[in-house]
Formats: structure tokens, C-alpha cells, sequence
């Protein structure tokens, strides 16, 4: 199966460790993602005013050459999910907004919103599917108790862009446990990190994922699961800082899910960046046997 796929700014550069990874764990289940050529920047945020046709260009030029290769697109990223599907929805529900992108635009051909915006993690669930990822599993996590942390991007505004429950997701958690881990139950699974707070305020962002990490550990998590570049940064960088500032703060390895359905895979992680991470998750993922 063949699928095209937007990997997105931030999986070109500083997550480069994920795309290979989702890259090759897809490839490992029959599932090709074939780049979308000469993809622009989506704009990295759904526009607050969205009756400024300007700012949809960037996603809907994504969308248009999309749709020049399929009725389908993927993209790992849950930042750019969220702005691809969320611009189609918008286009979908005002036509005049439409008409006034594609004039914009100056394509060959208008855009019509036909493209269907997937998150991988749904298109593992949903076109591959859980049994099919357990029977491809080589080196099983062995019960590893894993937080899966979906944030904001996949669940909200729920109607616009949720393929999941959105207050109780469990995609995550079912791929945790195909690949032989305990998914653990916790009450923060969809509570924001604090997101581009923190370019602005760093100790907002820091309160808002000290709350995420400390509801994983007290609820058991060796390690936390992440599907976003920026909450994975968000969790992972302040450790350090919340060790010196929260007493009795045990700090947590974050990664990515399709990093760590790579290593169950058995696949080669030598191109996932593990080593670039703040807190190491290689000792941990070396007990489990994943590495």
C-alpha cells in the first residue's frame, strides 16, 4: 500500500529521529509513505482569524498537491494534523472561503477538498490494524509501563479533528499493547504541555508539563509516549530544571510512539536520535531488551 505522506518542517530537521522511524515501521507493515514533492510549511498554526484567506494558503497549497497524488494524505506530525484537517474542515463549511484560496493560489485546477488529512497513528489502526502489528512484533516490551500522551492537536476541536475519543483516546494505548506493553491508566493523557508557551513564558510551560510528567509517574509510568515534536520537547527538555525545582521529582524518558514500535519491530534505531534526547530513555529501553 502505497500512501502519501506531508512529513512537515519539524520532521525534516530537529525530529528527523521520528520520520525515519515512522518511515521505516511503516514500510515494515506493507505501508509505503511516499513524500509529497516540493511540500510547503502548513503554517504550524491553525489561524485564529480564520476569515483571513492568507493564512490558508500554506495548508491548502499542502492539500491541493496532495490531492494531485491520491485521495489520501498522512502525516506524523500532529501539529501539522491538526492545521491540514482542520483547514479542510473550515474550507469544506464556506464555500466563498474556498473560492477565494484556490483565486489565490492560481493553480492549474481549483482545490476541492477531497483530500482526506490521516494521522499515522490511524492509519495503523485503521488500515493496518493491531492484530497485524502484534504478530509483527520481534522484541515484545515486556509489560513496560508506558503513559500514552496524546495533547491537544489530535483530540481538539474535537468535531474538526478527532478520529479517537476525545476525552478518553486509546489508540495509543492499544498500540502500546500490541507491542506487548501495560498502557497505564492516568487522567492526563489529552492535558496540554503548554505548547509555543514556550518560546514566551518557559516556567508556564514548564508548570503545565511538571502536572503532565508527575500524574505519569504517580500512576506508575516508566515511560511516556509521546505523538508530537513539540510536546516531546516541551516534556523532555525542563526535566532538569523540575528535578531542581519540584522536591521529589523523578525524571521520565519521553519518546516517540513510532520509535518505540520501531525497536519492537526489531528494526535498526541507529537513525532514531535516541542519543538526542535530554533524559535518556537507552538504559531503560536497554533493560526491556529493546535495544
Amino acid at each position: 500500500m502505497k500512501v502519501p505522506y506531508f512529513p512537515g518542517c519539524t520532521l525534516n530537521t530537529t525530529a528527523k529521529g521520528f520520520d525515519n522511524a515512522v518511515r521505516a515501521s511503516a514500510a515494515t507493515l506493507g505501508v509505503e509513505l511516499v513524500e509529497l514533492p516540493e511540500w510547503n510549511c502548513c503554517g504550524a498554526t491553525f489561524p485564529l482569524l480564520v476569515d483571513n484567506a492568507m493564512d490558508l494558503l500554506g495548508p491548502t497549497d499542502v492539500l491541493y498537491k496532495a490531492s494531485l497524488e491520491g485521495p489520501r494524505l498522512v502525516t506524523a506530525c500532529t501539529t501539522c494534523y491538526n492545521v491540514l484537517k482542520r483547514t479542510n474542515y473550515a474550507l469544506k463549511e464556506d464555500g466563498e472561503m474556498l473560492e477565494k484560496v484556490n483565486f489565490f493560489l492560481e493553480h492549474d485546477s481549483d482545490y476541492e477538498c477531497s483530500v482526506e488529512v490521516l494521522d499515522v497513528v490511524q492509519l495503523l489502526r485503521d488500515d493496518v490494524g493491531w492484530d497485524v502489528v502484534r504478530e509483527s512484533v520481534k522484541n515484545p516490551l515486556n509489560g513496560l509501563r508506558v503513559a500514552a500522551y496524546y495533547g491537544c492537536m489530535v483530540v481538539r476541536p474535537p468535531d474538526e479533528v478527532a478520529y479517537d475519543d476525545s476525552d478518553n483516546p486509546m489508540s495509543l494505548d492499544d498500540l502500546i499493547g500490541a507491542l506487548g506493553g501495560q498502557a497505564i491508566d492516568w487522567p492526563h493523557k489529552t492535558e496540554c504541555c503548554g505548547a509555543y508557551l514556550a518560546v514566551k513564558s518557559p516556567q508556564a510551560t514548564q508548570e503545565m508539563s511538571h502536572a503532565v510528567l508527575s500524574s505519569a509517574a504517580r500512576n506508575g509510568a516508566e515511560l511516556v509516549l509521546a505523538n508530537c515534536p513539540l510536546c516531546q520537547f516541551n516534556l523532555d527538555k525542563q526535566q532538569r530544571t523540575m528535578a531542581q525545582r519540584y522536591t521529589g521529582f523523578r525524571p521520565i524518558p519521553v519518546v516517540y510512539h513510532a520509535q518505540l514500535l520501531g525497536l519492537a519491530l526489531g528494526l535498526d534505531a541507529s537513525d532514531y536520535d535516541l542519543d538526542r534526547t535530554y533524559i535518556d530513555a537507552r538504559p531503560l529501553l536497554e533493560r526491556t531488551g529493546l535495544l
